[in-house]
């Protein structure tokens, strides 16, 4: 028998810009429990941002981002009678949020030679341009599911 469903904690929107989506991904950027260090690169990153577009509301560009990298649809394990299908299921908003921010905050890892802040701050542009890994990532994963479209009556 499966136990209940864990409670979601409420976090406490970011001090600079009091945005709830913001302190999220300080937390995803966060390694080893150094919030502190977090917080310098994600705020470093938005002003270099800044400067590049030369816009002053970074935190609209940041939403932009993650509104063109969160998917729609992913492909979920299913598997019935010996056989596992790949089902495409819709992704709600929160589960959307995170792997947006997870595939953000792992390719900019992924680069090499430049400080986290710069690279951090590459992916975020590219991820406001729809370009970058993270769109691509998106991409994949929306083709994934629209090849697999024949198995959605297997949805749950």
């Amino acid at each position: 028998m499966r136990r209940r469903r864990a409670l979601k904690r409420k976090i406490l929107p970011d001090p600079k810009y009091n945005s709830l989506l913001l302190a999220r991904f300080i937390n995803m950027v966060m390694s080893k429990g150094k919030k502190s260090v977090a917080e310098t690169i994600v705020y470093g990153a938005l002003d270099l941002l800044a400067k590049k577009t030369g816009s002053k509301d970074t935190v609209e560009i940041f939403q932009k981002a993650m509104d063109n990298t969160r998917p729609l649809l992913e492909v979920r394990p299913r598997r019935i009678g010996g056989a596992t299908y790949q089902v495409p299921m819709e992704v709600e908003r929160d589960r959307g949020n995170f792997m947006a921010m997870m595939w953000i905050r792992d390719f900019a890892r992924a680069k090499k030679g430049k400080p986290m802040q710069e690279k951090l701050a590459d992916e975020l542009m590219d991820a406001y341009n729809k370009t970058g890994g993270a769109i691509k990532k998106r991409e994949d994963t929306h083709k994934m599911a629209e090849a697999n479209k024949a198995f959605s009556h297997y949805r749950w």
